[in-house]
């Protein structure tokens, strides 16, 4: 049957893990006219659930500051379940790495720019990631832990 080696890739599910916004000069932080600076940290991450089924996460944190004062702090997590089957092992973690994420972070995007507006401040688009560079990044540091970066 030839439909046995035939690669299987599918979206079972894509939600929000984790959700926080925190505006804690609120509400004298909307008198502000200075514009804040913004700092984003990014990681992800993925797990087997079980047979060809994995969870994908993406974790990012958004911190908006206008000098030493905090505008806001958004905290999320935006995951996915995926089918994959028939890929060969090694590259599963490339699949894991650069394809899910690049799925996952359109709607991590779109929460983002979401909960800012709600929370009474302009829309945040993130701006693109390039997974591959970030995932042979970690390669790389998985393949040589005893040096600096």
């Amino acid at each position: 049957m030839s439909d046995q080696q035939q690669s299987v890739f599918n979206i079972e599910k894509l939600y929000v893990k984790d959700l926080s916004v925190e505006v804690p000069n609120a509400p004298a932080i909307f008198l502000e006219r200075e514009a804040p600076q913004i700092e984003v940290n990014m990681t992800t991450g993925s797990s087997a659930l079980g047979d060809d089924i994995y969870n994908c996460s993406i974790t990012v944190t958004v911190t908006a500051k206008i000098g030493d004062k905090s505008m806001f702090l958004v905290e999320c997590t935006q995951s996915g379940i995926f089918r994959i089957q028939n890929v060969p092992q090694d590259q599963i973690p490339m699949v894991l790495g650069i394809g899910c994420p690049n799925i996952v972070f359109p709607y991590l995007r779109e929460t983002i720019s979401d909960v800012v507006t709600r929370a009474g401040f302009p829309p945040l688009l993130l701006n693109p990631v390039n997974f591959e560079a970030m995932f042979m990044q970690q390669q790389a540091q998985q393949a040589a832990p005893g040096q600096a970066h």
